[in-house]
């Protein structure tokens, strides 16, 4: 009497090939993503959690120094640099300046800027730090 043997079908799951895509996902993002550039000083903290995409970073420093994506300039040549920076920006539609002010700075100067933001009609972002 011939008895058959039976093939039992493995249940088993690859995981090589599922973390070969999340490590090509993560490089993806880490080589796509807008890096902002802004001196290491104190922020103003928060309860915010929001995190937008920048298409222009100003630091405002609480003497009274701008820098636009890491480069020191005058208050007077500001808005047309954010101007041309923001015509090389890839989503026009969704622009978005980030206004970095340290902590004690006079609140006039991120008016000035948030000005400035409304001329050129795009979004304005105060960046601040979470609190702790």
């Amino acid at each position: 009497m011939g008895l058959k043997k039976r093939n039992k079908v493995s249940a088993e799951f690859s995981m090589s090939s599922l973390t070969d895509i999340i490590f090509l996902l993560l490089i993806f993002f880490m080589l796509t993503a807008n890096f902002v550039q802004i001196k290491p000083f104190d922020l103003p903290e928060s309860d915010s959690k929001t995190v937008a995409p920048t298409s222009v970073a100003v630091a405002i420093e609480k003497n009274g120094t701008f820098s636009l994506n890491g480069k020191d300039m005058s208050f007077g040549k500001l808005e047309r640099a954010v101007a041309v920076e923001l015509a090389k920006a890839e989503n026009k539609n969704n622009a978005t300046i980030t206004i970095a002010a340290e902590i004690g700075t006079p609140f006039e100067n991120v008016v000035k800027v948030m000005n400035i933001a409304k001329k050129l009609k795009v979004k304005a972002i105060l960046a601040t730090q979470a609190r702790q």
